[in-house]
């Protein structure tokens, strides 16, 4: 191992600088406009709201294109906007699909193809079409962004403000989901190959343990309506500095999920420090809810979650407590 490879890697170092992304977004949004909704874009049309969200699956798609395995890829970008509608307390119910390539290729334009309509049967959301661009001067490879549209009835969005006292239940991830491979790519590609076994399962290669696909929160949404949630997050970029969009409180996480082999790979092979992996990667849960403590323990016990926690007065602008750790 080099001198470089004996330092810890960072996010920003693998080639993501999370500050500037937010500024360049804050940018962005300051330039458009401000506009209702935090996890999805809310028009109001008088008595209910259309949301819409878009999203794609990031340098995701370099383990597929590696090792040639397109059959998951798609349920990925349809899971990653219709968990964030979720989070806004809407029901999904349409998505549209772009794919940019290269050149074309009909076996992986099937595959992702069938990974979307493997998604959009398992989320009940129905496929509207899509587009495909062949941009030879424009992209290298492919690309693959959606855009999902989901109602609601006023009422039943989420206001996105946890309160003090509340309780957290969270739900367990399938693994890295579709956030932070830019990171677990330098990391385990140090000293392996995406083909090579993985270790804690050498059942399966390393991309195949990558590419598993974001899991699906959409049958969440009836059961989080009916517990009189106040706000969800969906645990992405910025792992768990998500539960700081909540409101500014310190979110003490006593009973966090495991989490699953492939995270304490990347660690291992990229010598990843505790923060590093918790401001990156969700760490084994994917979907958190803020509600009344009375209310936190039917509603774990009627899904497949549990309390993972609780929220707390926060002396500064909102923090995370997980694992010793403190993230803001």
């Amino acid at each position: 191992m080099s001198e470089d490879e004996d330092e810890g890697l960072t996010y920003s170092e693998a080639g993501v600088d999370l500050e500037a992304s937010e500024a360049a977004t804050a940018a962005l949004v300051g330039a458009a406009g401000e506009f209702e909704g935090d996890y999805a874009g809310l028009v109001d049309l008088g008595e209910q709201y259309l949301a819409l969200a878009t999203d794609g699956v990031g340098t995701k798609l370099l383990v597929a294109e590696a090792i040639g395995d397109y059959s998951t890829i798609g349920i990925d970008c349809l899971a990653m906007n219709v968990n964030d509608l979720v989070a806004q307390g809407v029901e999904p119910v349409a998505f549209v699909d772009y794919l940019a390539v290269e050149e074309p290729d009909d076996e992986m334009a099937e595959a992702i193809g069938e990974g979307l309509r493997r998604g959009a049967e398992e989320a009940g959301v129905a496929l509207v079409g899509g587009e495909t661009a062949v941009l030879p001067d424009v992209i290298k490879g492919f690309d693959i962004a959606g855009a999902c549209a989901g109602l609601a009835p006023k009422e039943a969005v989420f206001d996105g403000e946890a309160e003090v006292g509340d309780a957290l239940v969270g739900w367990p991830s399938s693994g890295i989901h579709s956030n932070g491979l830019t990171l677990a790519r330098e990391a385990v590609t140090r000293e392996n190959e995406y083909t090579d076994p993985f270790p804690p399962n050498p059942d399966r290669s390393i991309g195949e343990e990558l590419l598993e696909p974001t899991r699906l929160y959409t049958h969440l949404l009836g059961p989080l309506r009916e517990a009189g949630v106040s706000g969800a997050a969906h645990i992405t970029g910025g792992g768990w500095t998500n539960l700081t969009r909540l409101g500014e409180h310190r979110y003490e996480i006593t009973d966090p999920f495991d989490a699953q082999p492939v995270f304490e790979f990347v660690q291992r092979e990229g010598n990843v420090d505790d923060e590093e992996m918790h401001r990156t990667f969700n760490m084994g849960t994917g979907f958190v809810a803020a509600l009344p403590e009375s209310d936190a323990e039917t509603l774990a016990d009627e899904t497949d979650g549990r309390v993972i926690g609780r929220v707390t007065e926060s002396d500064d602008n909102g923090s995370v407590g997980v694992r010793g750790l403190t993230l803001s």
